[in-house]
């Protein structure tokens, strides 16, 4: 049996990822979301919510997880991060199995994972396609966010692989650096090509 061709979905903060991926899913291919799953399960009754409390109390309540108690806890500490990712990682991994296993008659699937190169998740994809802008159009983007600021803007885009390096090593580049409506075209030429490919 033939298993869907998996498309690993990244982009940097600010560069249309999340609207990339509607797309995809618009167009019937079957997304699954790693920050959305996160947020589910960090959420009120979200399965996260004990095991981070047991780890960083204070960080979490009715509402679940409040993000800015637990960012003061691991923003700059990279033990603490490590500490929250070892409990984030491998729940998300359970639900990214369930997803295939769900989507398994799929052509293909999207996996959309803001961190794919960073945390090595493009070694367990098909194809990777990046999302990508100019900068000053990325920065306009992420600083017009409610609770941005330059130094938490500063402080993200140090953490990821800088969009250069992304495109480099993409499979695709999908650029949302033009009107809506051709970055849609773009994922329609993609979805046609990758499907061409897996025939």
């Amino acid at each position: 049996m033939s298993k869907p061709l998996i498309i690993g979905l990244t982009g940097s903060i600010g560069m249309g990822k999340s609207t990339v991926a509607a797309m995809f899913e618009s167009a019937g291919v079957p997304v699954f979301d790693a920050d959305a799953q996160v947020r589910a399960m960090q959420g009120p009754g979200g399965v996260l919510l004990e095991p981070i409390e047991a780890a960083f109390p204070g960080s979490t309540g009715h509402e679940g997880v409040n993000r800015d108690a637990l960012g003061k806890q691991v923003f700059a500490d990279p033990e603490a991060l490590a500490r929250l990712e070892a409990i984030v990682h491998p729940a998300v991994a359970a639900k990214r199995m369930a997803f295939l296993a769900d989507n398994a008659d799929a052509p293909m699937v999207v996996f959309d994972i803001p961190l794919l190169f960073e945390k090595g998740g493009h070694e367990s994809v098909d194809t990777v396609v990046v999302v990508s802008a100019p900068a000053a159009e990325q920065r306009k983007r992420v600083l017009a966010r409610p609770e941005m600021t330059v130094e938490k803007f500063e402080h993200i885009l140090s953490l990821q692989t800088p969009d250069a390096e992304k495109r480099d090593r993409a499979d695709h580049i999908i650029d949302t650096g033009c009107p809506l409506a051709e970055t849609g075209k773009q994922v329609e030429r993609l979805i046609k090509r990758l499907t061409a490919g897996a025939a």
